[in-house]
């Protein structure tokens, strides 16, 4: 398996979606991370990951069965970095 050479935080699969989806993230080099999941006014909703990882690629299954649909935004942060992309709940 090739290792990423620069950070990079995927769509998320399927989207829109009910009530799971994937988030996918990668990372070239061990670093601390924090991957979390705001409301569309920007209010955050939960920490999904908050921890060191090595390098290599991940996948988080989001599980939303206990919220309410419409669109959210989850964001990927490391020390030097911060990528937010958009995700829309259908229920």
């Amino acid at each position: 398996m090739q290792l990423p050479n620069e950070i990079v935080l995927e769509n998320n699969y399927p989207n829109p979606f009910n009530p799971t989806t994937f988030i996918e993230y990668s990372i070239p080099n061990q670093t601390f991370i924090t991957l979390e999941l705001f409301d569309v006014l920007g209010k955050k909703i939960k920490t999904l990951v908050n921890e060191y990882k090595t390098s290599g690629r991940y996948s988080y299954k989001l599980d939303m069965s206990n919220y309410a649909n419409g669109i959210y935004f989850y964001s990927l942060k490391t020390k030097n970095r911060v990528i937010s992309k958009k995700l829309v709940y259908l229920k």
